[in-house]
């Protein structure tokens, strides 16, 4: 619902902060085809803000992992490996 009400406004820009948090495993399917179809379509750019590691690698063109704020590794998706990642976890 939230997705749709924000593209009403015809955005430029579309920020989507864990819209797959507390959703069940069918719902976040289909927020990933919505959100490939937006990609495909465009219309504006979205900024994809994600823990869910496997969903936001299948929808990001770029990425960005932060770490206490601060960008530690970034490039392009078919340079990105799960192993960047690992190495900037804590516990």
């Amino acid at each position: 619902m939230a997705i749709g009400r924000a593209i009403l406004s015809n955005p430029k820009l579309l920020l989507l902060d864990e819209p797959t948090e507390g959703i069940q495993p069918s719902i976040v399917d289909q927020i990933e085809d919505v959100i490939i179809g937006f990609k495909n379509q465009r219309r504006f750019a979205i900024l994809l803000v994600e823990q869910g590691l496997h969903f936001a690698a299948r929808l990001a063109e770029k990425y960005v992992v932060m770490a206490k704020g601060a960008v530690v590794v970034s490039g392009k998706s078919d340079e990105f490996t799960a192993d960047m990642v690992k190495q900037h976890l804590t516990v």
